[in-house]
């Protein structure tokens, strides 16, 4: 047997199988997409900084060569005779000396482009991605499963989202469906009823909810132990689901859809249990009987149909048709004696407002003759071979659907998943736009928008449910036209929450259209879109990373109806759900829990984005402030492409000196605590403007460099002005001079890291004073070793003078206060005079100020219910996630009352013994 993948192999307790490769031409492969190479929007950035400053090493390289060819112009051959220079005879001559100066001065400034920067900040992105992991705040304990970050390079955008994109079903929910309430007769039962739904008789009419024990005492001696019967036998036996058997006598359900297998485990939790399935019949336990109903006919569910109905011939002998579906299409098929047609409808209101997925129930008697005649029908639209034979048997289960009597309906609770309501809310505190693509009906959705906040009562809802492209054009026009004209600002843009379903979206989607549903969505601070396709959920990414540019897109999801969602957004976010992990291996970031999103942006996200900022502006900085010496150093040696620095020390300064206060700022750094993150959610907004890294914050550190360079130059040529005569009347000479500038420009860079520490940790110490301690060891120690070993010859007798000189200790403090005392000064007013928002709260986490402002109160339950029910009055839906697929086929392919061999074959596929 041939098993593709995606298959089920049920009744199997074990098999032997071998992996075929079906090649690229099958319609899994064809409909795949290779996943997406993404770049971060601080990397982009970033690469054109760097294009920026190897546009300015080249002026520098111009300006130096212009230079020497002027100074040799200017003083002539004669002049310079003791560099022994060539000779500027031709143009030949000048063009090969440019040249020579080009390629001179490249070199010498090369550096000032920190090609170590790229390592700095991949070796940073990796311990993020590893403190991401060990996170023990995103860890789930019940399944085992940590956070896992597959893609290191995008952890930064993590703080600067500003749409989430997330699934419902198993995303926002648990995908774990359970039967919780129940209309039948008119009544209600509930598993738990709450203390003021308690029944009760007020005007001679009972009121309330009753509890299951209740059911089963009112299906003994109650006038309404027929219906309640029929009930819970439809339940029974009208589904496709498939009953496995263990060992110890458990029967475990395999339902095609979750709803599926709550209704049946319902109906086992109501005493009428689900035994056995045959290709032509089902076997229930009721009652303490086993009873056997012939399988006559399946009027499948599909989309158009909203309902599926069995027909039996049952125990008693009688055809009955059993139906669930919608209330809609159910309510229309109904005969004149219903009594409890509005008792059952006010049931389902409240059930939809408390966010419950609803299905009604209904059943007939078929006379033998009708059936017989409409069997003929049925089967003639069975035989039929085209394109219509769907539509035929649309058709032929029309006839016998009718006149049904109302039994009753369900209530099917997906719970939320643990707090997604809170994380939801804190979302959207921080500015962060939330769309809810899924794909149910247009009332439930909005219901669980409703209970995980991304709703509130106080909010416009603006619908768009139309059947063609001209009328959801004419409804987003009108819609977009009275935002933007009012003129008393009667509509508040916090209060706007967008639903549109599948269809509309549709046409909403076409290139005419896009941009005028886009407009309208970003408006509005919440977006739901109903009864989307897996394609659909993709366009809608790409629509608004189309036209939002700037904005960053998080895509979240957790089934593979959701990868095309995941890929088309710039971060993807998958949960180890209960639909499998094929979601959570495409994305960049994988979770178990939605509630876990809320650390993961609020938190690492702002961390990560202020420690890389931080790391790639300290490490120009540093580059620029040292290289920078070097040429201002031309204007002073004849441009003749000498060096301060001995060429080891230079080339030590990003390898040794100054690779761990990166990496320090870069792991460590916390700008502010993970607990006053989570607390203040509007600080995210920092990553969300970009704040850390704008190419105005880019400038300033820049012109900062060039000051701190210019000072330590000048202050280094007055410290040792005259080559500094010593003690002994001989001078310093260049390499003193240079060494000496060398550590005051070390300091200064150390000390500017220490300034623009937010925390000190041990890892500090060692990476900022540590590195200079170890730069005042290595001089002394290679300086005077290396020289004996014919290695750095420029430090032959340099260490004596320079250790010993007074100048040289004083000199490094010296410039690093007057280079810094302008930092200090310029941090001192801005924190004084024009405070950031995070400034406070490092003052509130500095002298642990408590925080008195009351939390939001949630509005009353009484109220929030009493509006759900207004509008669920206009519009009502239901919630059936039975695949469009032919379920009797399903329902003919399984025999579950024949035994089976040691190896899990049926008895009829063993050899005669």
């Amino acid at each position: 047997m041939l098993l593709l993948r995606g298959a089920t192999l049920r009744n199997t307790p074990w098999v032997h199988g071998v992996v075929v490769f079906t090649g690229h031409e099958t319609k899994l492969m064809r409909n795949a997409t290779a996943a997406p190479i993404k770049r971060t929007k601080v990397e982009r950035q970033l690469n054109t900084l760097v294009l920026f400053l190897v546009a300015i090493l080249l002026v520098f390289s111009v300006v130096s060569t212009v230079g020497d060819l002027i100074q040799r112009k200017v003083e002539g051959e004669e002049g310079l005779a003791y560099l022994f220079l060539d000779p500027m005879d031709n143009a030949s001559a000048i063009a090969r000396i440019f040249l020579k100066d080009m390629v001179t001065y490249w070199v010498l400034f090369s550096a000032l482009v920190p090609i170590s920067l790229f390592v700095t900040i991949e070796m940073v992105k990796y311990w993020h991605g590893i403190l991401i992991n060990d996170d023990l705040d995103m860890y789930y304990d019940v399944n085992d499963t940590p956070a896992n970050c597959r893609t290191s390079s995008l952890v930064e955008e993590l703080g600067m989202v500003e749409f989430v994109f997330s699934d419902k079903t198993g995303t926002l929910t648990c995908n774990m469906m359970e039967y919780r309430q129940c209309s039948i007769a008119g009544i209600m039962y509930a598993d738990k009823v709450p203390e003021d739904r308690i029944p009760s008789i007020e005007d001679g009419i009972e009121n309330g909810i009753h509890d299951f024990k209740q059911l089963a005492k009112n299906l003994e001696s109650h006038q309404s132990a027929q219906a309640i019967d029929q009930f819970l036998t439809l339940l029974a036996i009208c589904h496709t689901v498939i009953p496995e058997q263990a060992e110890d006598g458990s029967i475990k359900y395999q339902a095609a859809s979750p709803d599926e297998g709550a209704l049946v485990d319902g109906a086992v939790q109501l005493g009428y249990r689900f035994v056995a399935r045959k290709p032509r019949a089902v076997i229930i336990e009721a009652n303490g009987q086993q009873l056997e109903y012939e399988l006559l006919a399946v009027c499948e569910f599909n989309s158009t149909r909203k309902r599926m109905s069995t027909i039996y011939r049952c125990p008693d002998g009688k055809v009955r048709c059993y139906c669930k579906g919608a209330d809609t299409v159910i309510l229309e098929r109904l005969n004149d004696q219903n009594p409890h047609v509005d008792a059952t409808l006010r049931h389902l209101e409240e059930y939809a407002s408390e966010g419950l997925r609803t299905l009604c129930l209904a059943m007939r008697e078929i006379p033998e003759h009708e059936f017989q005649e409409w069997l003929r029908v049925y089967e003639k639209a069975q035989m039929t071979v085209g394109g219509n034979r769907a539509d035929e048997l649309d058709k032929a289960a029309e006839i016998i659907e009718h006149d049904f009597y109302l039994l009753g309906a369900t209530a099917i609770e997906d719970r939320l998943q643990d707090g997604v309501p809170e994380t939801i809310h804190t979302l959207q505190e921080a500015g962060i736009k939330v769309w809810v693509l899924t794909g149910d009906r247009q009332e439930t959705a909005i219901n669980i928008g409703m209970s995980c906040k991304l709703l509130s009562e106080d909010m416009m809802l603006l619908i768009v449910n139309e059947e063609n492209a001209e009328a959801t054009r004419e409804n987003l026009q009108k819609k977009l036209d009275a935002i933007r004209n009012q003129g008393d600002a009667t509509i508040e843009m916090e209060t706007l929450a967008l639903v549109i379903d599948g269809k509309s979206l549709t046409f909403a989607l076409e290139k005419d259209m896009e941009k005028l549903f886009l407009d309208l969505a970003i408006m509005c601070k919440a977006v739901i879109c109903c009864r989307v396709s897996p394609l659909q959920k993709a366009l809608v990414v790409k629509l608004v990373k189309k036209y939002q540019k700037e904005s960053i897109l998080l895509a979240i999801g957790d089934g593979a109806n959701d990868v095309s969602m995941i890929q088309a957004a710039h971060i993807g976010v998958g949960i180890s759900g209960m639909e499998g992990l094929q979601a959570a291996r495409s994305a960049d970031v994988s979770i178990a829990q939605f509630r876990y999103l809320r650390k993961l942006l609020l938190v690492h996200g702002a961390w990560s984005y202020h420690r890389v900022s931080k790391t790639i502006l300290f490490s120009f900085y540093k580059n620029i402030c040292l290289y920078l010496t070097q040429f201002w150093y031309t204007f002073q040696n004849v441009f003749s492409g000498e060096v301060i620095y001995e060429s080891w020390t230079l080339s030590f300064y990003n390898v040794f000196y100054t690779v761990l206060p990166p990496l320090a700022l870069g792991i460590l750094d916390q700008f502010v605590s993970a607990r006053l993150l989570d607390r203040y959610p509007q600080l995210y907004n920092l990553g969300q403007r970009n704040s850390f890294f704008k190419v105005r914050v880019f400038g300033e550190w820049i012109i900062n460099a060039v000051y701190h360079s210019i000072i330590l130059y000048v202050g280094g040529c007055l410290f040792w002005l005259n080559d500094g005569p010593q003690g002994d009347a001989l001078t310093g000479g260049k390499w003193v001079w240079g060494t000496a500038m060398y550590g005051a420009v070390l300091l200064t860079v150390l000390g500017k890291a220490a300034l623009v520490t937010n925390n000190w940790t041990k890892y500090h110490v060692i990476a900022i004073p540590g590195s200079m301690a170890v730069w005042i060891v290595f001089v002394a120690v290679y300086g005077e070793v290396a020289p004996k070993l014919n290695i750095s010859v420029e430090y032959f007798g340099v260490v004596p003078r320079l250790f010993t000189s007074p100048i040289f200790w004083i000199e490094m403090p010296t410039l690093a206060i007057l280079c810094l005392l302008r930092d200090f000064a310029w941090k001192f007013s801005k924190r004084l005079w024009r405070p950031e928002a995070y400034h406070h709260v490092q003052e509130i986490q500095k002298y642990n100020i408590q925080d008195y402002r009351p939390r939001m109160e949630q509005f009353q339950k009484a109220i929030r219910k009493v509006r759900q029910v207004q509008r669920m009055r206009k519009q009502r839906g239901y919630a059936f996630s039975q695949a469009d697929e032919s379920q009797t086929r399903v329902l003919q392919a399984y025999d579950t009352t024949q035994h089976r061999g040691r190896y899990g074959e049926m008895a009829s596929s063993r050899p005669n013994q």
